[in-house]
Order: C-alpha cells, then structure tokens, then sequence
C-alpha cells in the first residue's frame, strides 16, 4: 500500500536485432537469452511481446552488406525497413521504435561519414534524415536516433514534417556516454568500430552538468522524448534529467550491464528474478518512465 515505486510492463521496450535469411534465431553469445532473428522469427517474438504485456520494441538491423556511406541503413528495401513493414502487418499493437545510427552499416563501423578517420558531423546529419524517413515511410512509430551528431533531431524533425510525418515523435538518445558497458552489443549488431573509438561524439562518464545540456539541446530541436544510456551506471544522470525538465525520460539497461547480472546469476552469486526486478526498479525510481531492457519479457512474466 505504501510502496512508493511501482513497475510494471508497460514501461518496458524490449530491444531486438533483426538479419537477413529465413528461419534464423541465433542466440548471441555475450547476451544469452537474446538472438538475431530473421523476419519470419522476429514477427514471432513481437507476438510473444504483445502477450506479456509489453508495448514496444526498440528495432536493430544487421544489413546482408556495408559500405563506407552506410546505405542500407537508408535503403527503402532496408533489413530494417522491411522488418517494420511484416511487423505492422502481422501484429498490431506493438509500439516499432526504429534506432536510427549507421554504425551496424558502415564497412568501418563508426556511427557516420567519415572524413579521414574522423566523424564529419554535418554531412552524417542528411544520412540520418534519409534513413528516419524511409523508416517512418515504412510505418516505424517512433523514430530514434542513437548516433549523437550535433544538430540531428533538429535535422530529422524538419525531414519528418516536410514529409508529412508531422505526428511521427522522436525519441532522442540524448545523453549516451561512451561507454564500457556497450561490447556485447557490438558483437549482437556487429558495429565495433575497426579504428579508433567514439568518444569524439559520444559523452565523457565523468560528465553531469554536460548531459544537462545535451538534453535542453534535443529538446529545443524537437525530441518529444529523451533517453539516458547505460541506465544503472548513470542513475544520477536520470535523476537530474527527470527533476530539470518536464518530459518523458527514457533510459537504457545496456548489454553490458545485462550480461554481467546474468553471468553472476548463472554462477549463483546472484538470485536471478530478485536481481531482475531490482535493477529495473531502482532505474524507474531514478527517474525513467520507459526502461529499454534485455530483461523485459522475463520481468513482465515477474510482475504479472
């Protein structure tokens, strides 16, 4: 009666990786429990998201080729694109979330164009435009940019209203630090970056007050929705988000962070469903009124 935090499903996005072929449903090895699915798999797995109560998924691509400009991100015949497209077809009800970055498509995994070795900001920005709407073309509800350019949910509002996606919100990666916490993901999407690292673009851990500012930022663009990333490692970072602005905040328990709570758990050191509903509440009582995790149908069977 007096609990003063309550989760349950409805705050949860459930993130998923989708690849080409037929029948496919590869575990990946650094997130047990998690697999890259072909289409045919992937319209299963929203129609097991739907039952346990869960309303969105937060949609991944790893495309059959890459090049140095990341064209299948922005390809209308695109992993992604016609993942979204089956989806909305075959299950209604669930939320499509399409991450918006080119790192899983770029041949040198950086998340934009390059000039030399460094990230050209600007020239990224129409890449991620035309990739945003050719995903809300395909019917993706929500669009997500996760590659943390200056200057691109600005860019991609404008692209989405000329378009006549007016009603098309964005949720904005706002505050994503260059983390430690994000390698299993780089082997789930195969994005690793074959040089160098993102730390050019992505945020110093060391730094609050510039999350701060990052945020104000995307909201002044546009962002109807802003999201911190990793999630537990960054509690205060969602607190402030929460206490300084009054929008939705969204946040995200890693890869990282899910793989190292599940390797405890498997080896005993951790009591699984305890640590599960632990770690998601303390990030809702942080702040988050959206959680994008790798828990979420395992947490929504706790919480039913």
């Amino acid at each position: 009666m007096v609990r003063e935090t309550r989760l349950c499903p409805s705050n949860l996005v459930l993130p998923l990786f989708v690849c080409p072929g037929e029948q496919v449903r590869k575990e990946i090895a650094a997130m047990p429990g998690n697999y890259n699915f072909s289409i045919d798999q992937i319209i299963e797995e929203c129609r097991a998201v739907k039952a346990a109560g869960i309303p969105a998924i937060l949609l991944f691509g790893l495309p059959p080729a890459k090049d140095e400009l990341g064209s299948g991100a922005y390809d209308d015949d695109g992993i992604v694109q016609r993942a979204v497209r089956a989806i909305k077809t075959a299950v209604s009800g669930v939320l499509v979330i399409a991450d918006v970055c080119l790192c899983e498509y770029t041949s040198h995994g950086h998340c934009g164009q390059l000039r030399g070795e460094e990230v050209d900001n600007d020239a990224t920005l129409l890449l991620l435009s035309k990739t945003a709407i050719s995903y809300a073309r395909a019917g993706a509800d929500i669009i997500a940019p996760s590659d943390m350019m200056d200057g691109r949910v600005g860019t991609i509002r404008r692209t989405l209203d000329e378009n006549h996606f007016e009603s098309t919100p964005i949720l904005s990666y706002a505050a994503k630090y260059a983390s430690a916490f994000y390698g299993p993901f780089r082997e789930a999407a195969d994005s690793a970056p074959k040089f160098g690292d993102r730390k050019s673009y992505q945020m110093d851990p060391a730094n609050q007050r510039e999350a701060i500012r990052e945020v104000a930022l995307d909201i002044e663009e546009g962002a109807d929705m802003v999201m911190v990333k990793p999630a537990m490692p960054y509690l205060d970072v969602i607190y402030r988000v929460k206490t300084e602005f009054d929008y939705p905040v969204a946040a995200y328990q890693v890869s990282g962070e899910y793989a190292a709570l599940v390797a405890a758990q498997r080896n005993g050191w951790l009591e699984k469903d305890r640590t599960i509903l632990e770690s998601l509440t303390c990030i809702k009582r942080a702040g988050a009124d959206i959680i994008v995790t790798y828990f979420a149908k395992e947490a929504a069977r706790l919480l039913s």
